[in-house]
């Protein structure tokens, strides 16, 4: 256990968010895969803290479903009216019970790029320099909107002034507040007691406590983020853009790092979830969603969509859109494949060019080159689906299942009207609708005799082209008779 794991850490996600003009929660809106509070909590997680606690307020119950949903276990605390960051935290606390002993950390719902390993060192330095409070803090280009970090001639931290109450000297400081603390427990509990309202928004700022607890003789200390930009809160749908596309950067640079060629990282979307193996190749275009797993030498793209898809290794994705499908080893995908959930393709099976499939498995070896529909279905090992194949899996009111077995070949369209079984070894001629089982090393034909009524076009359709043409070829054909 780490010395520096923190008693408590509080996560605020309370506000409205109006200036997201939206009827979502705006800590609810997602980035790469996570809820904004989804990301925070995932960061705050990377901590171990002995309890997590989440401060709701506007939508409640609407953020703690999700929060239930997404990270079992964590706890809520509802601040029914948004009296200040301050008044949140007093919430929290009393969530949590009378006897916090260690460091508290407080982190926003709206801060996605936070890092687990800025928060590591925040507690690090917390911990290090005995400090009662140690704020994160950074260098911003413009920290017009952010509360400013007012230092003595000896550089130590004496308060925290919000832009609205600050003055024009202090409105030209560059060092803002992130937002993110690590307190000592029982010190910030006696503090908060203290915390007025005399202020522009008539609030309980949390950061006044930092001039309570420094005016107590306690040390104030405070920690530099690296990266500005891991402290940036979204308020609006532009700043949410923004912090997708740098989140994004970040994702493909740890994957480039790991081994993984990224040809066009500018085109490519990837969620926080999906996992790489080295030289997996990863082609413009490309959104990569969910818990999607890429392995050793897996080729995906160009503009492929792929949702908790996993993609053995060496298979081959082309302009293909999969959702909650397994990709085997050595398979091949598309060009223009859709497979939908419950698809499961064995090692160098392939689903062609406009193939669709939908909870079926298909063999090691196995190939539906193009313009099929396979649903509902299992198909053995080295068997050929013809061209132009249909499974028809529903009756209108209920889906049924059919087997098609190993070393087959099917025609060109076949239409499998399920329940069915084609055994192994066994044939379908072009143009059938196979309704019954088909035993095992048989050829099935099921399709009507072909006729042909001659001359029908020359009474049926006088004068027309077809029947110029007709004419013409019956005149060649007896002259060079």
């Amino acid at each position: 256990m780490s010395a520096n794991r923190p008693a408590a850490v509080v996560v605020l996600a309370a506000g409205e968010g109006t200036r997201m003009k939206s009827k979502t929660p705006k800590v609810l809106h997602e980035i790469c895969g996570l809820s904004l509070v989804g990301h925070v909590v995932r960061a705050a997680r990377e901590l171990d803290p002995r309890h997590l606690v989440v401060v709701v307020g506007h939508a409640g119950e609407q953020v703690q479903g999700h929060l239930t949903e997404v990270w079992p276990g964590t706890r809520t605390a509802f601040q029914a009216e948004q009296n200040g960051t301050g008044h949140a935290v007093r919430i929290a606390l009393e969530e949590l019970g009378p006897d916090i002993d260690g460091t508290v950390v407080v982190v926003c719902g709206d801060t996605p790029l936070l890092s687990g390993e800025t928060l590591t060192a925040l507690t690090a330095a917390h911990g290090a320099d005995g400090n009662a409070v140690t704020v994160l803090t950074a260098e911003v280009p413009d920290s017009t909107g952010y509360g400013r970090i007012v230092r003595d001639a000896a550089g130590a931290v004496t308060a925290i002034v919000e832009h609205k109450d600050a003055t024009a000297a202090q409105r030209a400081i560059r060092e803002i507040n992130s937002g993110v603390f690590a307190f000592d427990g029982r010190l910030l509990a006696e503090a908060l007691g203290k915390v007025r309202t005399d202020n522009s928004q008539g609030e309980e700022y949390l950061t006044d406590v930092l001039g309570i607890l420094r005016e107590a003789g306690h040390r104030v200390g405070a920690a530099v983020t690296g990266d500005h930009r891991e402290i940036l809160g979204i308020n609006n749908r532009v700043q949410l853009a923004e912090a997708r596309r740098l989140l994004n950067e970040r994702l493909l640079e740890r994957a480039m790092l790991a081994g993984v060629t990224v040809v066009d990282p500018a085109s490519v979307h990837i969620d926080v979830t999906v996992t790489f193996e080295p030289d997996a190749v990863v082609h413009p275009g490309t959104q990569l969603l969910g818990a999607t797993h890429l392995a050793e030498g897996a080729e995906v793209g160009p503009n492929t969509r792929l949702l908790d898809t996993v993609v053995g290794s060496g298979a081959r994705v082309d302009n293909a859109v999969a959702d909650r499908a397994e990709i085997g080893p050595g398979a091949s995908v598309g060009p223009y494949a859709y497979l939908r959930p419950g698809t499961r393709l064995g090692t160098k099976a392939k689903a062609g060019t406009y193939v669709e499939m939908k909870n079926a498995t298909i063999g090691e070896g196995t190939k539906v080159p193009h313009l099929s529909y396979v649903g509902d279905a299992t198909i053995g090992d080295h068997t050929n689906i013809g061209a132009a194949s249909v499974f028809v899996n529903y009756d209108g009111e209920a889906k049924h299942h059919t087997t098609i077995g190993s070393h087959c070949k099917t025609g060109s369209d076949n239409m499998f009207v399920a329940p069915v079984t084609v055994g192994d070894g066994a044939y379908t001629a072009a143009g059938s609708v196979i309704t019954k089982d088909v035993p095992a090393g048989s050829l099935a034909v099921a399709r009507g005799q072909q006729r042909n009524i001659e001359g029908w076009v020359a009474r049926k359709r006088p004068g027309s082209t077809a029947a110029q043409a007709a004419a013409a070829a019956a005149e060649r054909a007896t002259e060079e008779n």
